[in-house]
């Protein structure tokens, strides 16, 4: 019978360990997912993945530094209100403003559309359908080119007007009640900034309502429209929404600069240690979200005004006085109608406002400077 069985020298010599062998205790232990690799392909790609995401990241972010140190070489020093500091935020406010207000152009379209005729859509959807059957794709940027104008003149205007007036302001009234009265000196550089920036966009503003009120649009681009509004009305025809068009926007940039600045403090607040602890990057997602939540409370604000702006451009008379106008237009539309196309602006200018602070304040780290707001007051010791 033993013959059907292996020895006890062959169990050993098959199964056994032998003496001149490494103990199992002491080679190198191979963990679960590598004793079973097959079983975690998902979770090796997500890593690989992970890791080459880390790696684009901070490669990116190497060449930023890079073109950073690069463009602050070729401008030579800049100190804070310095005029090369004030240079770089109009220039600043320039990209920021132009671009994002250029990109949003089919939500002002219907917007402005429907504030003068609420029964012409429905909605944005349909609003863009039938201006894509009617005008084919470009027909939805509209006013595009007076858009990226003027709002490129206004935002360059508006972000260094407020760099300006604001440390003037704070000088004036001395680092004691510069820290104060901080609210008061935002809406007052704020304020005094966009009324220069809305003289400078006011004669594009005029042209790109026109053009999107009037179908088919009354000029093919900006140029030929201001010699059509100049050649029927005169210079002046360029400017006759400008105080309304003041209405609207000095109270709405001083919601937007004054909000920002103060919802941008409080969430470095409420963050673990101090605004300087933060990247770069993290800096600047931290305007975009202050920039979004100002540009929902500037909507509101400014709603009125700006329906009224795009009422007068459109349906105001030749000689009629802007006092008449308005009460005309408000006996015809009444209260309710001062809020048509409200969601739709809460989206485009939440989105707008983020956009826009976060593009300042990205080229204002990119030059060497601070980001705006968020600064501790001295006194205060966060715990």
């Amino acid at each position: 019978m033993s013959s059907f069985f292996p020895s006890s020298s062959t169990l050993s010599a098959t199964f056994g360990t032998p003496a001149t062998a490494t103990p199992m205790a002491s080679s190198a232990k191979r963990s679960p997912y590598q004793a079973r690799s097959e079983l975690y392909g998902s979770w090796s790609v997500a890593e690989d993945a992970k890791d080459k995401a880390s790696q684009l990241t901070a490669a990116a972010s190497k060449e930023i530094e890079k073109a950073s140190a690069l463009a602050q070489s070729k401008t030579g020093a800049m100190e804070l209100y310095s005029p090369k500091y004030y240079a770089s935020c109009i220039f600043g406010g320039l990209m920021a403003c132009g671009l994002t207000h250029w990109a949003v152009t089919p939500l002002d379209l219907v917007k402005c559309r429907r504030q003068v005729d609420p029964k012409l859509y429905k909605g944005n959807v349909e609003g863009w359908s039938k201006i894509m059957k009617a005008e084919g794709f470009r027909g939805l940027y509209t006013g595009g080119s007076p858009t990226f104008f003027g709002y490129s003149i206004q935002g360059a205007l508006k972000y260094g007007g407020y760099e300006y007036f604001k440390k003037t302001y704070s000088d004036l009234a001395g680092p004691e009640n510069a820290q104060k009265y901080k609210t008061a000196i935002f809406l007052a550089g704020s304020a005094s900034a966009e009324f220069f920036a809305d003289i400078g966009l006011c004669p594009l503003e005029a042209v790109k309502v026109r053009m999107q009120t009037s179908m088919p649009p009354f000029a093919t681009g900006t140029f030929d429209g201001i010699r059509k509004i100049v050649a029927s009305e005169g210079v002046g025809g360029l400017y006759k929404g400008l105080y309304p068009l003041w209405g609207r926007q000095i109270p709405y940039t001083m919601i937007k600069f004054a909000s920002f600045e103060t919802i941008v403090e409080m969430i470095y607040h409420r963050l673990p240690g101090q605004k300087s602890d933060y990247s770069k990057g993290a800096q600047t997602m931290v305007a975009f979200s202050g920039g979004y939540l100002a540009g929902i409370l500037c909507a509101v604000g400014s709603h009125p005004a700006d329906v009224m702006v795009s009422k007068l451009n459109a349906n105001r008379a030749p000689g009629e006085g802007a006092t008449t106008a308005v009460a005309r237009i408000y006996k015809d539309i009444g209260f309710s109608g001062l809020w048509a196309g409200l969601p739709v602006r809460i989206v485009m200018i939440g989105t707008l406002t983020g956009l826009q602070w976060c593009i300042y304040d990205a080229f204002k780290i990119f030059m060497g400077f601070p980001s705006t707001g968020g600064a501790a007051p001295p006194a205060e010791e966060k715990k």
